[in-house]
């Protein structure tokens, strides 16, 4: 897993109980489209791809730093939930803030 990767989901787990984070690949279109994006994170096992071959760029779009972490089951534990979700993101960084700002550092 790449440090970007880590970060991610660390980042994801703070801004759920400090913040507020959207779960799902429909959740995190809406939130990326309305601009309310901070982080966009989405899973690269997700089968069909198509289901989230748009994050990347509509978050490219809107300016929003977009990572890509191994497996459903990792962003969905991060995301505090028991099954896997396509993507999440994070709307409300709460904690989160210096992780974020150590992410787009580095991207």
């Amino acid at each position: 897993m790449t440090d970007a990767a880590k970060k991610a989901l660390e980042a994801i787990e703070l801004a759920r109980t400090t913040g507020s984070i959207r779960k799902g690949t429909n959740e995190t279109t809406k939130a990326l489209e309305r601009g309310v994006a901070k982080l966009v994170v989405f899973a690269k096992n997700v089968n069909p791809p198509e289901i989230v071959m748009h994050i990347p760029l509509l978050a490219k779009e809107k300016g929003v730093l977009c990572i890509e972490v191994a497996t459903k089951e990792e962003l969905g534990a991060a995301a505090g939930m028991q099954v896997g979700t396509a993507s999440v993101a994070i709307v409300q960084e709460g904690d989160a803030k210096e992780l974020l700002k150590d992410l787009s550092k580095a991207h």
